[in-house]
């Protein structure tokens, strides 16, 4: 995506979000400006906390789901034996939103960053393995002959083959998961903690009723969606260049 679009949406946003304040004309929504100054003034002081700890707690869900769900989505996609016998779950456990589990992820793991961490990572983990595993499941057979003609192993086309023709398919996850990952944060951190931005937001807007905190809050949470987001296209871009080749 070019920059100057991409500045272009931007102006667009917030010439429609100050549109929207005017006729609004409530403190509920107060403009941009207004929000930005906020903004600003907050991000040296408790927002930062709060932004860091949100930040630590997906990368550290998005880490553990890559570790965990791109080997197990290799494995299945070699071997039909191992798929049959998974994919049953697979199947069942992917659909359910994890969402409702976090009521019971607070109960097994108690308070703290850990349930945190696990509902993101249960999110992740599954988007990852499915799209991995379809992509190893799909390589064509020549290419694999072709590689254990040359005497590679299990092992060799693991890393040769298998793991770069499903790098797209990684990638591709993470960029899809990354709002619902943020989305869930957000959700997750409404209950039994007192750090992040989901507490922010919830703190600010229903109990002190601090609309321009809130939304800044909001915006200190949209950065963080766009700087996973846009971090996983640079990565693709560095490390997928054969999918820019025109």
């Amino acid at each position: 995506m070019r920059r100057r679009n991409l500045l272009l949406a931007i102006v667009v946003l917030l010439f429609l979000w100050e549109v929207a304040s005017l006729l609004v004309n409530e403190p509920i929504l107060p403009g941009p400006v207004t929000v930005g100054q906020t903004f600003l003034d907050e991000i040296t002081g408790d927002l930062a906390s709060h932004f860091l700890y949100s930040t630590a707690r997906v990368l550290a869900s998005v880490i553990l789901a890559v570790l965990l769900a791109v080997p197990a989505g290799l494995i299945l996609g070699q071997s039909e034996r191992l798929n049959q016998l998974f994919s049953p779950f697979v199947y069942m456990l992917y659909p359910i939103p994890k969402v409702v589990l976090i009521p019971v992820i607070l109960l097994l793991f108690g308070v703290g960053d850990l349930p945190k961490i696990v509902i993101i990572f249960l999110i992740l983990f599954f988007q990852i393995l499915v799209l991995v595993r379809d992509s190893a499941a799909n390589i064509e057979p020549k290419m694999i002959l072709s590689v254990r003609s040359l005497g590679a192993g299990r092992r060799a086309l693991f890393r040769y083959v298998y793991l770069p023709a499903s790098l797209p398919a990684i990638l591709t996850a993470l960029r899809q998961s990354v709002g619902t990952a943020v989305a869930v944060l957000y959700v997750a951190e409404l209950f039994a903690t007192q750090k992040g931005l989901g507490y922010y937001i919830s703190l600010n807007g229903s109990t002190l009723l601090n609309y321009p905190a809130m939304y800044a809050g909001v915006v200190a949470m949209s950065l963080l969606g766009l700087g996973l987001y846009f971090t996983v296209d640079i990565l693709e871009r560095r490390l997928c260049r054969w999918n820019f080749i025109e």
